[in-house]
C-alpha cells in the first residue's frame, strides 16, 4: 500500500496512501520510515519525482479536494520487504499510524486519500477515526469505506472489496431511510472486516432487534442485506455485540 504526502512548502499539502506494489516505480529520492520493525518509504520529495493526486469521488470532512494547482503530493508506500503484504492488518496498521503521526506533526497536511474507496478524508476526521481504531475501536468507516446509492435505491459500499473481496449492499426498502441504512452499513462493515468474506446466508438481530438476512449475491461480489419479514428469530450472531472490533486500512493525506 502507499501513502502520498504534499510538498509542505505549499499552502495545503496532501498525503496519499494506496495498497499497491509500486516497486517498479519506486522513487530513488525517498525517506525510509520505521514502525515496529516494518519499513515504509516516503516519496515525492525534492529533487525526486512528483506524484499526481488519485481520483476521488467521496469527500469526508472536506468541502473540496485540493488540486495540483496549489499542492504537490508526497507518497507513502510499503518498503521493498513488505511487497505482497498490502492486505496484512499489521502492515496496514503501521501505515495508518505513520499517516496519523504525520497529521499530528504537520499542520499543513489537509487530508488523507484512500484509493480503494476513492475517498479523501479531512485531517480532523482521519485523526479521529484512525486513532480510535488504532486504540482498539471500530473500523474507520465511513472513510476507508465509502457509501453510495445504487440506481434501484439500494445503498452500496465502495472499497470494502479491498478487505473481503465483496461489497455490501443494503436492499430496499431497508435502504429507504438513508441515515439509518448508512449506520447499519457501518456496523456491518465492522463485522465483515473482522470475520471476512461471507460464503453462506446468515440471519442476525439488527440494532433495533429485527431480524436481518445477509446473503451473498449470485456472482459472490456483494453481501446483500434485507429485513426478514416472516418474524423468525435471529439464527446468527447479534450485530450489537460486534461494534467495538477494529480493522485496518491505508490512506492518503492532503
Amino acid at each position: 500500500m502507499n501513502l502520498q504526502l504534499v510538498d509542505l512548502s505549499q499552502s495545503a499539502p496532501p498525503v496519499f496512501l494506496e495498497p499497491r506494489d509500486v516497486s517498479a516505480t519506486r522513487d530513488p529520492v525517498s525517506v525510509e520510515l520505521l514502525r515496529e520493525g516494518l519499513t515504509f518509504d516516503l516519496m515525492g520529495l525534492a529533487p525526486g519525482s512528483s506524484y499526481d493526486l488519485p481520483a476521488c469521488d467521496h469527500l469526508f470532512d472536506l468541502e473540496t479536494l485540493p488540486t495540483a494547482f496549489r499542492t504537490e503530493a508526497l507518497y507513502l508506500t510499503l518498503g521493498p520487504h513488505l511487497t505482497g503484504g498490502q492486505r496484512s492488518l499489521p502492515v496496514i496498521r503501521g501505515l495508518l499510524e505513520i499517516a496519523r503521526d504525520l497529521v499530528h506533526h504537520f499542520e499543513e497536511l489537509e487530508a488523507v486519500i484512500w484509493p480503494p474507496s476513492r475517498s479523501a478524508i479531512g485531517r480532523v476526521h482521519f485523526d479521529s477515526v484512525a486513532t480510535a481504531w488504532l486504540e482498539g475501536g471500530a473500523f474507520p468507516a465511513p472513510g476507508l469505506i465509502a457509501f453510495k446509492p445504487a440506481i434501484d435505491g439500494a445503498l452500496e459500499t465502495e472499497g470494502l472489496d479491498y478487505w473481503i473481496d465483496q461489497e455490501l449492499r443494503i436492499e430496499p426498502p431497508l435502504s429507504n431511510d438513508r441515515l439509518s441504512a448508512t449506520r447499519l452499513a457501518v456496523r456491518l462493515v465492522n463485522r465483515l472486516v473482522i470475520l471476512g468474506n461471507l460464503r453462506d446466508s446468515e440471519r442476525m438481530a439488527g440494532p433495533d432487534g429485527r431480524t436481518l438476512v445477509l446473503r451473498p449475491s449470485e456472482n459472490r461480489k456483494f453481501v446483500r442485506v434485507w429485513q426478514e419479514s416472516d418474524g423468525r428469530g435471529a439464527l446468527g450472531l447479534d450485530l450489537r455485540s460486534h461494534y467495538s472490533a477494529a480493522s485496518a486500512m491505508s490512506c492518503q493525506l492532503i
